[in-house]
């Protein structure tokens, strides 16, 4: 879940540095052409439909708006979220962004976390550190020093690699110029596309089918250990479990409300989980514009990042206690058949999870459930109301 969920990880940073950073003043501020502007220190944040960096940021730059150009170098990490991202200056440190269509095309110091519909890094593009992506198309046209991770439909490598390549993939091509100095190992269910004069030093190795093998070598069985492992991790899922516990015990009737609402109501639970996620940073962004906003928004930040466990956890006992109604509904008040069930649920999920394509879709759907369920109470009357 993390690698979907980069733009967030941006957010809570810049929460926590912009709390360092109250005893500084804002130096300016501006509004023009539906545009929000303002500084903290070496800071820079902006908001709007249309943004444009020209000058130079000292420090980190936050961006969010319909379409963000930044054609001037940043000296810090740059956080930007919207419908079109292009950075096309060099950036000091990292990169966190989130966006429709997403191109790099300067240099960054340090590490890229990214996600979108669609990722270009540029053939001058050089990032210093990692990369992990997620996308529906991905193409690496430029270098990366250290190892790339990503996740998504089509993935095209036709650049410079200094580490390891871990793709999770519909469709992945290497082209002519593609240099990889250490292995690519990817799970999907095509073989791998590549061009004659495309060079992978540490070899192509594939576990689409849970047994890794290096090209034109036989198959041979998994370690144990690692073939039982699901991809969201054992110690993740158990954790969730015990949230689980935790809830059902302390709130049992307000998730027996969340439920309901899930089972009631899918599609505007849905369609309200994704407003939240993706409406939320937009707003905290906007709210660390001014002084007054700044407490808010850090407590809003710390919230937002809580929340997102508790939705998918949200998602898991709704569908437990769906299973009972329908199958067991003798014991579909107890805590422990509760628990159970959800249990049985979040074991489900970190499986799907494996699963191409599918495991990324699931995933995402529980999460948005989850946060839409979860909004649905705040509209809830009282009785006496």
């Amino acid at each position: 879940m993390s690698s979907r969920f980069t733009a967030i990880r941006g957010v809570a940073i810049a929460a926590v540095s912009f709390g360092l950073s109250m005893t500084l003043q804002i130096r300016g501020a501006a509004a023009a052409d539906g545009l929000a502007q303002a500084r903290l220190g070496g800071d820079v944040f902006v908001a709007g439909g249309a943004l444009t960096v020209r000058d130079p940021v000292a420090g980190d730059l936050f961006a969010a708006g319909g379409s963000t150009d930044v054609d001037a170098a940043v000296s810090g990490d740059v956080l930007a979220a919207g419908g079109k991202v292009r950075l096309g200056a060099d950036v000091g440190q990292s990169v966190y962004a989130a966006a429709g269509q997403l191109t790099v095309n300067g240099k960054v110091g340090r590490n890229a976390r990214v996600a979108g519909g669609q990722f270009e890094l540029g053939p001058k593009a050089e990032v210093l550190g990692n990369l992990s992506v997620a996308g529906g198309q991905v193409r690496l046209l430029g270098a990366v020093r250290g190892h790339v991770q990503a996740a998504g439909g089509r993935l095209l490598i036709d650049g410079t690699i200094g580490g390891d390549v871990l793709a999770t993939t519909g469709h992945v091509e290497l082209g002519p110029n593609a240099r990889i100095a250490g292995k690519l190992r990817y799970h999907g269910s095509e073989a791998v596309q590549q061009d004659p004069s495309a060079q992978v030093a540490g070899g192509i190795e594939s576990w689409a089918s849970g047994w890794g093998s290096e090209r034109g070598a036989a198959p041979s069985p998994p370690h144990p250990a690692r073939a039982m492992r699901p991809a969201i991790g054992w110690p993740w899922t158990i954790g969730l479990v015990l949230l689980a516990a935790v809830l059902l015990a302390a709130l049992p009737v307000f998730y027996d409300r969340v439920a309901r609402t899930l089972q009631e109501r899918p599609g505007l639970s849905l369609l309200l989980g994704f407003v939240w996620l993706v409406c939320a940073p937009v707003a905290l962004l906007l709210l660390l514009i001014t002084v007054i906003g700044i407490p808010l928004a850090l407590l809003g930040a710390a919230l937002y990042v809580a929340l997102l466990p508790l939705a998918y956890v949200s998602t898991a006992i709704a569908l437990g206690d769906w299973a009972l109604r329908t199958w067991r509904v003798a014991v579909a008040a107890q805590w422990a058949w509760r628990l159970a069930a959800a249990a049985i649920v979040l074991i489900l999920l970190a499986q799907a999870a494996r699963v191409p394509w599918l495991g990324g879709l699931v995933t995402t759907l529980a999460l948005l459930a989850g946060l839409g369920a979860l909004a649905l109470q705040l509209r809830r009357r009282s009785p006496a109301a």
